[in-house]
């Protein structure tokens, strides 16, 4: 499970460590895309296998499920660590996410996600403490 943030920068070849708590997780390569809310996101590819597999079991006459699988797909690549935990960003998402000098690496349970810092400042603060106590409690919590 990828938990916790942590802010690394991204050099001039795109390139972007991945924390070493994550390393593993990703050592037989994973699938970098773009993702909800406008970040990048990186799945470890039995993670992402699994994804592929639930959104090609939609409908194709569904116009929405077709729309979503060609921004999922048209905007994914195959990465690998190198040898320092890095993998390259493709400029295309990078420009996609406002990724210029520095990500927010972010644990979202299955996947990471990658952030332009301006941007995860204003999704952290969006939401309220009302809300997240509502989510919680729609846990059972």
């Amino acid at each position: 499970m990828f938990t916790g943030e942590f802010r690394h920068a991204i050099d001039g070849k795109g390139r972007v460590a991945v924390p070493a708590r994550f390393r593993a997780e990703l050592a037989t390569g994973a699938h970098v895309s773009r993702w909800i809310d406008n970040c990048v996101a990186i799945f470890p590819n039995t993670t992402w296998t699994e994804l592929a597999d639930r959104v090609s079991e939609q409908r194709y006459t569904d116009a929405g499920a077709r729309a979503f699988s060609r921004f999922l797909f048209s905007g994914a690549f195959d990465v690998e660590l190198d040898g320092q935990g890095r993998l390259v960003l493709p400029s295309s998402l990078r420009e996609f996410a406002g990724l210029k000098s520095e990500a927010v690496v972010v644990g979202a349970a299955d996947h990471i996600e990658l952030w332009a810092p301006a941007r995860w400042a204003a999704v952290s603060a969006d939401m309220s403490s009302d809300e997240f106590a509502e989510r919680i409690g729609s846990l059972g919590i």
